[in-house]
């Protein structure tokens, strides 16, 4: 048997690939290669052979990106669970098997590439025998294959991050799997749209490319994804009645439950009300047809799909879930774009008035109130000053603010980070516990001001959860990263915050007016400056190169914004505990359950009256 290192074994694969280039493309469609040579890896939730029957409903969408397909590009709007990567993936596979040509995989981040290829593209590979024949083992030293690049015979699998216009630009495609778009930044480097850089990529092979656009939706307005969904025949997938065969889609409207039993959730037939249960699902999905709504350009073919149709997901998780979030807008809008795989309606953007946030103010006396569980703080750095704010968090993200302090002193010297030190080795008094309650996490900008004494402050205390942080702006970055950045001058654990998400939570949540999930408490030491800074900002759209960039701005120039700021860094360092495995929830059922210590206060039964203050925070 020829080696690698045998002159006649390039020539046998030269060979091949001469042979395989000019045969025609076989016209097998991609559902039929899935289900002859995909194979699973250990690692997924059902390893072995691929079965289309599972998951009836990818079986056109997959079939719409086969060589012999008229459509040019297939827009798939979807919830969590449906199994679109695996679908996308499923493409890849056959493209490198049956069709070979130059692929370009677009992901949101090239650290996002990084950690697909690892888990998702090496294991196609690796575990479908016709593709790992194909491609070198990523072992080898074979430049071909790296986290950025696979070579096939007659091809080759590029992978690049929106975020990377020189990825975006580097060669011609024929193929183009553009996923999770919405995640994507507005600009590329500074030059342009990265969807519109990367769809350039395949004009060359105009009639014969395929375009592939995966993404649960965001914002209604700013999502690329629901806007290619626009252009496209829409369409839907309709099952059958088992009782009358009136056909229509699985939508959230017929998913009912009897009074105060989510978990026996069913679907009704609005025709006839006939009801289905769980166990129906895979009949109803093996009888079912997309069918498009609208006309289209007849090119684009786009599917919508919520995870009310997932086998690997309930109706009834899917109710007991959405009672949890629905009086939350934040966790509301994240059920939303990834249960139903619906846009949400920006609830952010209007401002939001200091004085009804200030007319509610609230006594609970020098303990904490009973809802608390856990302590967060969030620290501005500024030319003169440092000033921190204390959140304390309970059941269902409510929240109140406990604390906040301006600690006055050049950041420059070491004068002012020893009297935060103090500050945030402070404990708090609570009617339940004992001890008292620390500081469990502390976010602290290191942006602005005095970032080299920020740096130092935070080295020597991240046995603390004293954590640097610094915030972007922008779609598609996370309120809190899987892991933190050393490429910094201080070469220490900076966390990157997607602050524009956490003002969006922020801002819906403070237009709440009953106490509950999400809902924000003041205490009645809060001035009238106070809430002026936390409401100082507002969402401003504009337009570049045609494309509405969504950003915050302060209402008027000028506006100081701190209290709006350390309340932002104090709600991220929540996400930084709830991603080291703090189960909130469950603590605040414990606190709540938790007996009354013998010395706390009665809580007061009225507000205290009002009490005029100077408008400066101190």
């Amino acid at each position: 048997m020829s080696t690698a290192s045998d002159p006649s074994y390039f020539l046998s694969r030269i060979d091949w690939a001469w042979r395989n280039g000019i045969r025609p493309e076989p016209q097998i469609p991609v559902a039929l290669w899935a289900d002859r040579h995909r194979m699973l890896p250990d690692t997924a939730a059902e390893p072995g052979r691929w079965r289309t029957a599972r998951t009836p409903y990818l079986k056109e969408i997959m079939d719409t990106l086969s060589t012999g397909s008229p459509y040019e590009r297939v827009v798939m709007m979807k919830g969590a669970q449906t199994g679109g990567t695996e679908a996308g993936l499923n493409w890849l596979g056959y493209i490198i098997h049956n069709a070979p040509g130059l692929v370009m995989l677009v992901q949101p981040s090239l650290d996002m590439v990084r950690r697909n290829t690892v888990t998702r593209i090496d294991p196609l590979i690796a575990s479908s025998p016709v593709l790992r024949d194909l491609v070198a083992s990523p072992r080898s030293r074979d430049a071909g294959n790296s986290l950025f690049r696979k070579s096939f015979p007659g091809g080759q699998l590029v992978m690049t991050g929106a975020n990377s216009a020189i990825g975006l630009r580097s060669t011609p495609v024929r193929y183009l799997f553009l996923d999770e778009v919405d995640g994507y930044p507005g600009d590329a480097d500074g030059e342009g749209d990265p969807v519109a850089l990367a769809i350039q990529r395949t004009a060359t092979f105009k009639g014969r490319r395929k375009i592939l656009m995966v993404s649960t939706p965001t914002l209604k307005g700013y999502s690329r994804i629901e806007a290619a969904f626009e252009e496209s025949d829409q369409r839907f997938f309709h099952v059958p009645c088992l009782q009358c065969g009136d056909m229509a889609p699985i939508t959230w409207a017929r998913i009912r439950w009897p009074e105060g039993r989510r978990r026996d959730a069913f679907l009704i037939c609005e025709a006839c009300g006939g009801i289905h249960q769980e166990h129906d699902k895979a009949r109803l999905l093996e009888a079912g047809q997309w069918k498009p709504t609208a006309e289209g350009d007849g090119r684009t073919a786009g599917f919508h799909l919520s995870a009310l149709y997932s086998p690997w997901e309930t109706w009834a998780e899917i109710a007991v879930e959405h009672g949890k979030v629905m009086k939350d807008p934040a966790r509301l809008q994240v059920w939303v774009n990834t249960k139903l795989g619906e846009s949400w309606e920006d609830q952010a953007g209007d401002t939001v008035p200091a004085d009804p946030l200030m007319d509610r103010r609230e006594v609970w006396g020098e303990d904490l109130p009973d809802g608390v569980a856990a302590l967060t703080a969030g620290v501005d750095v500024q030319g003169d000053r440092l000033e921190l704010q204390v959140v304390g968090w309970g059941r269902d993200e409510e929240c109140w603010v406990v604390d906040y302090r301006v600690i006055w002193g050049d950041p420059s010297g070491p004068r002012v980070w020893a009297d935060l030190d103090l500050a945030l080795q402070a404990t708090y008094a609570h009617t339940k516990a004992v001890p008292d309650l620390p500081i469990r996490a502390i976010a602290i900008d290191t942006g602005g001001h005095h970032t080299k004494a920020a740096y130092e402050f935070c080295r020597t205390r991240l046995n603390r959860r004293i954590w640097a942080i610094k915030g972007r702006g922008g779609p598609g970055v996370p309120v809190w990263p899987r892991r933190p950045t050393r490429t910094n001058k201080g070469k220490i654990p900076l966390f990157i915050v997607g602050v524009d998400s956490v003002k969006d939570a922020v801002y819906a949540r403070l237009k709440l007016t009953e106490p509950g999930p999400g809902f924000v408490h003041f205490s009645r030491d809060r001035d009238a400056e106070y809430f002026r800074q936390l409401t100082a900002e507002r969402v401003v759209t504009r337009f570049e190169k045609g494309r509405p960039i969504r950003s915050w701005q302060p209402k008027r120039d000028g506006e100081r914004n701190e209290a709006l700021d350390t309340f932002v860094y104090a709600s991220a360092a929540l996400q930084g505990l709830i991603s080291m495995g703090l189960r909130l929830n469950e603590e605040a059922e414990a606190m709540a359950t938790a007996k009354r210590r013998a010395d706390a206060p009665a809580l007061p039964t009225k507000p205290a009256p009002p009490v005029i203050r100077s408008t400066w925070m101190v």
